[in-house]
């Protein structure tokens, strides 16, 4: 019995370096399970769009698929965009969608991962004021999940955490550095909580810049973490599929 197909959904962007970072990502993927087939799809700007993605899976006769949103907060995307291109696939495929990415421990790996690739030192935590800066949104179930890693995060040995969004909430990336270094905090690091570069993450670094944060830390991009954050939700929807099917 061949595993499902996992069909990785990106939102897509106008900026080259998103889609760039996608396929590195999914390579990665790929390269920790060699059988498993995955496939790319994007909800806009980029190609192949996610309903010529699922055509051409039923013409090939692809029957069992595993959609997973690449999304680190379940939004507007994953909860009315993404059903609703899954809704219009063709009727011989049998589609499960994944849960989002976030929350997971393996995230907080990740961001730590950049910011010490960005040259904070283990042992720096405790004197640095981290902003965990996301893209934003308007939906309160996200806003309330970026506020929560936050949380996580000061319980990891950074001297105070706040979290920052780059559209739709606040407060800014720049305000929130400016309100650390109110507070007498000596060094000051930005993460973006993103997963790719592009419009956003660009005013998230713009801010950082314009603000004097010490530190500017990658996207999450194509890190270890991620890539076995994404197996792990297909796993868990592969299996949920296989009981729904003999159910």
């Amino acid at each position: 019995m061949h595993s499902p197909v996992l069909l990785v959904i990106a939102h897509g962007s106008r900026d080259p370096r998103h889609a760039a970072t996608v396929h590195a990502l999914t390579r990665r993927v790929q390269s920790l399970r060699p059988g498993l087939r995955v496939e790319t799809g994007f909800l806009d700007f980029n190609a192949p769009a996610v309903p010529r993605v699922l055509e051409r899976l039923a013409a090939e006769g692809v029957r069992d698929v595993v959609a997973l949103p690449l999304l680190l907060t379940r939004a507007f995307h994953a909860k009315a965009d993404i059903p609703a291109v899954l809704h219009r696939a063709p009727a011989v495929l049998n589609i499960r969608q994944a849960e989002v990415l976030g929350p997971s421990p393996l995230l907080l790996t990740a961001v730590q991962r950049r910011l010490y690739e960005a040259g904070v030192a283990p042992g720096d935590r405790r004197s640095t004021g981290l902003v965990l800066a996301s893209a934003g949104s308007t939906d309160p179930e996200a806003i309330a999940v970026i506020a929560e890693i936050a949380r996580e995060l000061r319980h990891t040995g950074w001297c105070a955490v706040r979290p920052a969004f780059a559209s739709a909430s606040l407060p800014r990336t720049e305000d929130a550095v400016r309100e650390l270094r109110a507070e007498g905090v000596r060094q000051v690091a930005v993460a973006p909580y993103v997963i790719a570069p592009g419009f956003l993450p660009d005013r998230i670094a713009r801010g950082a810049g314009e603000a004097g944060a010490d530190v500017l830390a990658d996207v999450l991009g194509a890190s270890p973490e991620l890539a076995q954050l994404l197996l792990r939700r297909y796993d868990r929807a592969r299996v949920e599929q296989s009981l729904a099917v003999s159910a």
